[in-house]
C-alpha cells in the first residue's frame, strides 16, 4: 500500500480522500491556495503546503508547482480528485517522470478519451453503441449544415473539445444553424482553445445515466451498477441516483455489458465512468441507448454508488494505484435499496443561482443522512472555486423512503449568512414527477418558475421571530411584554403589536404573554409559541432561530434563511386607538407624502412612505380622521421617535 498521498485538490473531495487515507493509515498532504489557508481540508491534512495566490491559474492549476510540494513533502502518490488536472494527461506524465505514483487512469486512456470525436469513434470501433450523428475533420460550415440536415433536425452541436455545456447548440431548423455553429464555435475556442465541434441527433426526453467502472493493472475490469444524473441545470448535474429508476434487467445488462468494451478498448485502470445518453420517450431500452463520453477520474456523484454496494471508492483507488488486484470480482459485487446525492452549493436560487460568498456564521447539515462537506461553521466561502458546500445522500430500502429522507434532510439545512440551494433542491425531491420517476435532462428548465421562485415566511417563520426578538431586542427585553408582568396590570395592555423586517416586507405580529409561552396573532392565524435560547416552537413544529444583532434575528424553514429585524414595537391596539400621533419608527427618510393636512383619513390608510434600512415602509394612520398636523416634507431626514403627524379623531 501507497505510504504517502499528496492531494492535488481542496475542498470537499479532499477532505473525502483524507478520511479514506486516514483509515487506511496512509500519511495526507494538502496543498492550498492563498485563499484556502484556513481550509478545512487543510486542518485536517497530515501536512500541508502553500502552492500559489487565490487564482486557479496560479495554484491548482499549476501543475509545476504541485510536483514540486510533492517533491518536498517527500509524498509517494498524487491524487488528484476531480477537476483541476485530474483529467490532463500531461500532467499525469509529468508525475510518473517524477516517479510518483499516479492515482488515476493511463495517460493514454486520458488522452483517448479527453476528445469527444476519437472517443466516439473508439468507442464505435469496440461496439459501443453511439449516438447517431456526424463528427469528422471537415470543420466547413456549408458541409456541417448539410450533415446536419441529412441526420434531420433537432441537432445538437458540440464542442469536440468540450464539457460543462460549453461549445453546445440545440437547432431546431435551418435557418438558425449557422448563428448557432459560429456562437458554439467562439465559445469552444474561447474555453478550449479549440473551435471544432461534433454533430449530434437531438434526443427529444434524455436521460442522463452512467456506469461506474473499475479496473487493474492486471488485466481485471468490474462495473459498479450505473448511476442516473437527469436532474441538470445549464448541463450541470444537480442530484444523482443509483440505481436509475425505470430500467428493466435486460436494458441493464446491455449498459454493464457496453460500459466493460469501452474500459478495455482504451486499457483502463482505476475509477473511471461511462456516460450515456437514453431516449426515455417511450420508457428506457438497450436499443436507445447511446456513449456520450467517459469521464477518466473519480465522480462527483460515487458515493450514491458506495451507498448501495457498501463499498469504499477511494480505497480500491488507493489498492490499485499501489499494484493490487481488484478488491472483488464481478460476481462478488451486489448492491441493495436506493441512494440519492443532492449537489448543496453556495448560490441563491431566487436570483437567478448567482454564487454566494462570505462567512458561514451558521452552517448546519443534518445528521440522519450522509454528508461529505467542504466547509465548516466559521469558514468562509471564497468566490475563486466552485461553490459547492456539500453533498448530502440518503440510502433506504426503496426509492421512495431515499426520497422523502433526503427531501427531509435538505429541509434541514441551515446556512447563513451565504445563500444556498437547500430550498430548492428540496423542492425539486417533493416535485410529483421526480416522485414518480419521470424525469429527465429538462426537469428543471420546464419547472423553473416553481422550483426556484424565491420563498416567502410562513407564518410561523414571523411569530418564531416575533417571539425571539421579544427576548432580545433592548427595546423589548426591558419591556413588560418581556417579562411577563404587563398581563397581570390591570391598567397594562392585553397585547402588544411588534412591526418586523424583514427583506421583502414589514408585517405586524400581535403578541400576549401566556406564562412561558406567546399567543400570537398574525393576519387572520392564532398560534401558540414557545421559545427556547436556539428555536421557537410555533403550533407543535420547531423553528431554530440565530441571534445575529441586538434586535435582529435569522429564522430557518425547510432550507431557507429568513433575516428579520425589529421596525416597531407598540404598547397595544387599545393604546394605539387613542393617540393620533404618528412618530417615526426608525431613522429615515420621507421618500412620499400620499396625504395631506386637512384631509379625511380611514384607520390604516397609507398617510407617508418612510425609506429606511435599505426598504420602504409605509406609515398607516393608527385611527379615522382628520390629518390635523403634516409637519415633514418628501425628502425630509427624520430620526427615530420624531413626531410625523397628527390625526384628530
Amino acid at each position: 500500500m501507497i505510504g504517502s498521498v499528496l492531494i492535488a485538490n481542496r475542498g470537499e473531495i479532499a477532505r473525502r480522500i483524507i478520511r479514506t487515507a486516514r483509515r487506511l493509515g496512509v500519511a495526507t498532504i494538502a496543498v492550498y491556495s492563498e485563499a484556502d489557508a484556513r481550509s478545512a481540508h487543510v486542518r485536517e491534512a497530515d501536512v500541508a503546503i502553500e502552492i500559489g495566490s487565490a487564482s486557479v491559474t496560479e495554484s491548482y492549476l499549476r501543475s509545476e508547482f504541485i510536483l514540486q510540494a510533492a517533491i518536498a513533502t517527500g509524498a509517494e502518490a498524487i491524487h488528484p480528485g476531480y477537476g483541476f488536472l485530474s483529467e490532463n494527461a500531461d500532467f499525469a506524465e509529468a508525475v510518473q517522470a517524477a516517479r510518483l505514483v499516479w492515482i488515476g487512469p493511463p495517460p493514454a486512456a486520458i488522452r483517448a478519451m479527453g476528445l469527444k470525436d476519437s472517443a466516439k469513434r473508439l468507442m464505435a470501433e469496440a461496439g459501443v453503441p453511439v449516438t447517431p450523428g456526424w463528427l469528422g475533420d471537415n470543420q466547413d460550415s456549408q458541409n456541417l449544415a448539410k450533415e446536419a440536415a441529412r441526420i434531420g433536425w433537432p441537432v445538437l452541436i458540440k464542442a469536440v473539445a468540450g464539457g460543462g455545456g460549453k461549445g453546445m447548440r440545440k437547432v431546431e431548423n435551418a435557418a438558425d444553424f449557422m448563428d448557432a455553429l459560429a456562437g458554439a464555435k467562439r465559445e469552444a475556442k474561447a474555453a478550449f482553445g479549440d473551435d471544432r465541434v461534433l454533430l449530434e441527433k437531438f434526443v427529444s426526453r434524455p436521460r442522463h445515466i452512467e456506469v461506474q467502472i473499475f479496473a487493474d493493472s492486471l488485466g481485471g475490469v468490474v462495473h459498479l451498477f450505473e448511476r442516473d444524473c437527469s436532474i441538470q441545470r445549464r448541463h450541470q448535474k444537480v442530484i444523482e441516483e443509483a440505481p436509475a429508476p425505470g430500467m428493466d434487467e435486460t436494458t441493464r445488462q446491455a449498459l454493464y455489458s457496453a460500459a466493460v468494451r469501452a474500459a478495455r478498448a482504451v486499457d483502463y485502470r482505476g475509477a473511471g465512468t461511462v456516460e450515456f445518453i437514453a431516449d426515455a420517450s417511450e420508457g428506457l431500452s438497450a436499443d436507445r441507448l447511446w456513449f456520450i463520453e467517459m469521464n477518466t477520474r473519480l465522480q462527483v456523484e460515487h458515493p450514491v454508488t458506495e451507498a448501495i454496494t457498501g463499498l469504499d471508492l477511494v480505497e480500491w483507488q488507493l489498492r490499485v494505484a499501489s499494484g493490487e488486484p481488484l478488491p472483488l470480482r464481478q460476481d462478488q459485487i451486489g448492491f441493495s435499496g436506493h441512494a440519492i446525492e443532492a449537489r448543496l452549493y453556495a448560490e441563491d436560487p431566487g436570483n437567478g443561482f448567482l454564487p454566494s460568498t462570505g462567512t458561514l456564521k451558521v452552517f448546519e447539515l443534518p445528521g440522519e443522512v450522509r454528508s461529505d462537506s467542504a466547509v465548516e461553521a466559521g469558514d468562509s466561502v471564497p468566490p475563486y472555486y466552485d461553490p459547492m458546500l456539500a453533498k448530502l445522500v440518503s440510502h433506504a430500502p426503496t426509492r421512495e423512503m431515499a426520497t422523502r429522507e433526503l427531501a427531509a434532510a435538505c429541509d434541514a439545512v441551515r446556512v447563513w449568512p451565504v445563500r444556498s440551494n437547500a430550498w430548492f433542491l428540496g423542492r425539486c425531491l417533493n416535485d410529483a414527477d421526480f416522485i414518480a420517476g419521470e424525469s429527465d435532462t429538462g426537469f428543471i428548465d420546464r419547472k423553473m418558475e416553481s422550483l426556484a421562485s424565491a420563498p416567502a415566511p410562513s407564518a410561523e417563520v414571523r411569530a418564531a421571530a416575533a417571539v425571539r426578538l421579544a427576548a432580545i431586542a433592548p427595546s423589548m427585553a426591558t419591556s413588560e411584554l418581556s417579562n411577563g408582568l404587563f398581563a397581570f396590570r390591570l391598567n397594562a395592555s392585553a397585547k402588544s403589536i411588534v412591526t418586523l423586517n424583514f427583506a421583502d416586507s414589514s408585517p405586524e405580529v400581535t403578541l400576549a404573554r401566556a406564562g412561558e409561552a406567546y399567543e400570537v396573532e398574525i393576519e387572520d392565524r392564532r398560534l401558540r409559541a414557545i421559545p427556547n435560547r436556539t428555536a421557537v416552537r410555533v403550533a407543535g413544529q420547531s423553528y431554530r432561530v440565530a441571534d445575529i444583532g441586538e434586535d435582529h434575528v435569522v429564522v430557518f424553514e425547510k432550507g431557507a434563511a429568513f433575516e428579520c429585524g425589529l421596525l416597531k414595537w407598540g404598547a397595544g391596539a387599545e393604546a394605539d386607538a387613542s393617540d393620533g400621533t404618528v412618530r417615526s419608527p426608525m431613522p429615515g427618510r420621507i421618500v412620499s407624502i400620499v396625504r395631506r393636512a386637512g384631509e379625511t383619513i380611514k384607520a390604516g390608510e397609507t398617510l407617508l412612505v418612510l425609506e429606511a434600512m435599505k426598504m420602504e415602509h409605509a406609515l398607516k394612520a393608527p385611527v379615522a380622521g382628520v390629518i390635523a398636523e403634516l409637519d415633514v416634507s418628501e425628502g425630509t431626514q427624520v430620526s427615530e421617535g420624531a413626531i410625523l403627524a397628527r390625526i384628530e379623531a
